[in-house]
């Protein structure tokens, strides 16, 4: 959720690729060697600063429009955190920003939503 817009969304009932858990796997190796996080250098991340990078890398992947690595990032955070109900942006990227990860509360798809329906010309 974005500014309490509905952005990206994961289906954990979904298996993962062998691919994708690869290439989640390599994150975590990489993590292993540092990150960057509010503009410390972390040597030992934990669980928690991991899930926070992680986060951040998504949203700034949403902002640039990198749908491939938002994606990876969503999915990385659903299967590494499994308590992870949902993340919370609010702000914008040329101000201020503030990300929540969120435990004690579903994402409760709304009410006005209508899923996309295709119509097939041949089924007539």
């Amino acid at each position: 959720m974005i500014n309490d817009a509905p952005i990206l969304e994961f289906d954990r009932s979904k298996p993962v690729p062998g691919q994708q858990r690869r290439y989640l796997d390599n994150m975590d190796s990489r993590m292993e060697n540092g990150i960057q996080l509010n503009g410390d250098f972390i040597a030992t991340p934990d669980a928690s600063q991991r899930s926070q990078f992680v986060a951040s890398s998504m949203v700034n992947a949403l902002f640039a429009e990198n749908y491939s690595l938002a994606i990876a990032m969503c999915t990385w955070l659903a299967e590494r955190i499994p308590d992870l109900k949902q993340v919370q942006v609010i702000g914008d990227v040329e101000g201020e920003m503030r990300i929540n990860l969120v435990f004690d509360r579903d994402y409760i798809t709304s009410q006005t939503e209508q899923p996309i329906k295709f119509f097939n010309p041949n089924n007539q």
